[in-house]
């Protein structure tokens, strides 16, 4: 079978390895489509060289067809479609023993601290299926992961029908943060500087501006009766992007940090004492926000084959990360693990 292999920054190649049996409690899953995020990426800078380890196959973003059963695995048969949450736990740190298994202290993540999605055949732990809808195009599935850290966003943000909503930040997660939280009823603006994504998200039925050419303060104001919006996601990762979130909050609002800043941030807390506001952490998800996220992607909700900009076969999968680096208006990009050429 192929593997895409992360060799160092800027370096994927493609290598022949054998195909792993399913060992007792695991699944053998024949991969359809992997999908590249924002986390990839930054491994394929080289930014993370300090936790993956050269050679890695990378991906966590997946959908595929179960090929093999191992012993003691019952429920699942051969071409049940699956996707997989990427997460194993110990069940014994504090956090998993209070129930957060999804936060565990010792968390392994599939995909970046162990081999990932980006090769033919991959054999995972059981517990790590989530089932897909019958019919629903692999392709489109490939999306249920990003989907399912929106869904937990939106739920931690404790997001209320007629809640004003603001999400800062129009890349994949910032516009299914968008779409999420208007199916649970808000009213939804979303920020964006780049133009291309601005686009993206206007036709997908977003509504969107762009900070640098109104006053976000002023537009906030009008738009909430001066009461300052409930909750805002910040997903941009960007200094500007905090300060925004914060400013809009109205009294009693929510922050939920969603994007991973890779240095401090100075943070008005002056704002967060004098309006009494909330910062609230968002990291990955819960195997109920995952199957909810396949609900979506299966019903519609998430149109997410058209979020998907370009595909590129398991064999030129460099290609597939050298599109999304390049920042030219690329949403979601996916490998294609069966397609050859």
């Amino acid at each position: 079978m192929l593997q895409a292999r992360y060799r160092g920054a800027g370096d994927i190649d493609i290598h022949t390895a054998e195909i792993h049996e399913p060992g007792p409690g695991e699944v053998q899953v024949d991969v359809a489509y992997t999908g590249i995020c924002g986390t990839d990426l930054h491994v394929y800078r080289g930014h993370m060289d300090a936790r993956v380890h050269a050679p890695a196959v990378l991906g966590h973003e997946m959908s595929g067809r179960v090929a093999k059963l191992g012993a003691g695995v019952a429920g699942w048969k051969v071409g049940d479609p699956v996707t997989v949450m990427p997460l194993e736990w110990c069940g014994e740190c504090p956090a998993c023993r209070a129930g957060n298994t999804h936060v565990c202290q010792r968390l392994t993540f599939i995909g970046i601290d162990a081999p990932g999605a980006m090769q033919q055949s991959w054999v995972v732990p059981e517990r790590t299926l989530i089932r897909l809808p019958e019919g629903l195009d692999l392709r489109s599935a490939a999306l249920v992961e990003p989907t399912a850290v929106a869904v937990h966003d939106v739920r931690r943000a404790e997001v209320a029908p007629g809640d004003k909503v603001l999400v800062v930040g129009g890349g994949p997660v910032g516009v299914l943060i968008a779409i999420v939280a208007g199916h649970a009823g808000a009213d939804v603006l979303l920020v964006e500087v780049d133009p291309a994504r601005r686009a993206f998200a206007a036709d997908l039925g977003v509504r969107v501006t762009d900070p640098g050419q109104v006053d976000l303060a002023a537009m906030v104001e009008e738009w909430t009766n001066g009461a300052g919006v409930r909750v805002a996601f910040e997903v941009s990762g960007a200094a500007a992007g905090v300060t925004d979130a914060v400013d809009s909050l109205a009294v009693r609002g929510r922050l939920c940090l969603v994007a991973i800043h890779p240095t401090p941030r100075e943070v008005n807390l002056h704002r967060f004492f004098w309006r009494e506001l909330t910062l609230v952490g968002a990291r990955l998800y819960t195997r109920d926000d995952f199957e909810t996220a396949a609900r979506f992607v299966g019903d519609g909700t998430v149109p997410a084959d058209r979020l998907i900009t370009h595909v590129e076969p398991l064999a030129f999968a460099a290609r597939a990360f050298e599109a999304l680096a390049s920042g030219t208006g690329q949403m979601k990009v996916l490998v294609d693990c069966v397609g050859m050429a």
